[in-house]
């Protein structure tokens, strides 16, 4: 059984799983609270059930009779993410994963999400995924959390628990941090002291918890930038005949092939006669009120 079938499989077994509906509701609705599990101990004891069939139809998960092929790829790719969380080395914090790219449209939010369900299935670990992307939030905006406090309302007020913010799934092991609201100067305020004390806190409220970072095109924006910083380990999306390749060398040159290497996914790489995956549109510009791409 493929991740995506999995997945299926473990929504219809929950109440008030809902397929989407042809206008492209959220991905996320929000039943009654329910028990938290053995895995997470997180403050909110809200559950939110992920829409497959909305994902899939926005284009953040591959098509159904590619379903199995994209689960064995990023079966491969988790692994090696995982072993070197579990051996440790490197610097900064294993767990803390950031996936990024060199420009937009290389398909990182794709990546982020499909890996975040691949590492879900791992009986040992939990996993974070954190909407690092704060100018375009894709992750809170699929999901349908543009509206919901998180990161950002958490760096700007230090009497908000980031743990308060942090909103379960109702897959086993999945958890998602919203980007949040909108705030001044939100470079700053991922560089900040502030930023690297939460990510230490999400870390050590859960000695099995993986933080995935879904975050900005490290040549565009300065927030991408930031987040190299605080990552263990930094997965780079490229996108096959898209990127140019002084940009890929750009972006590479920006934090330690040794010591942060997670790896580099080739995205729409041809495979035989066929192709990796159908593209993705030009952002024209990044942001609510960012200059042209």
């Amino acid at each position: 059984m493929s991740l995506v079938e999995q997945a299926i499989a473990r929504m219809r077994n929950q109440a008030g799983f809902k397929r989407a509906a042809p206008d492209m509701k959220p991905a996320l609705n929000r039943p009654a609270p329910i028990a938290e599990d053995d895995l997470e101990s997180t403050a909110s004891m809200q559950r939110i059930a992920i829409d497959v069939p909305a994902l899939r139809a926005a284009g953040y998960l591959p098509e159904e009779s590619k379903d199995r092929q994209f689960a064995d790829h990023y079966r491969r790719i988790k692994r090696t993410l995982i072993d070197n969380v579990l051996t440790g080395g490197g610097i900064g914090e294993a767990r803390v994963i950031m996936v990024t790219s060199a420009l937009p449209g290389d398909g990182k939010t794709f990546s982020s999400i499909n890996l975040a369900l691949s590492m879900a299935l791992e009986r040992d670990i939990s996993v974070l995924l954190v909407d690092c992307d704060v100018a375009k939030r894709h992750i809170s905006q699929i999901m349908g959390l543009k509206g919901e406090r998180g990161l950002l309302d958490s760096l700007s007020d230090d009497s908000l628990d980031v743990e308060s913010l942090v909103l379960k799934t109702d897959m086993r092991g999945l958890s998602i941090l919203p980007a949040g609201n909108r705030v001044e100067s939100p470079a700053e305020l991922l560089s900040s002291k502030r930023m690297r004390q939460l990510m230490r806190n999400l870390c050590d409220r859960n000695p099995r918890r993986i933080l995935l970072l879904d975050s900005p095109p490290l040549l565009i924006t300065n927030e991408g930038r930031t987040l190299v910083k605080i990552a263990g380990q930094i997965v780079l999306v490229v996108r096959a005949g898209h990127t140019p390749r002084p940009a890929v060398q750009e972006a590479v040159a920006l934090f330690d092939p040794q010591q942060q290497a997670g790896g580099v996914i080739l995205n729409e790489a041809a495979m035989g006669s066929d192709k990796g995956y159908y593209g993705y549109g030009n952002y024209g510009t990044y942001g609510d009120n960012g200059s042209d791409v």
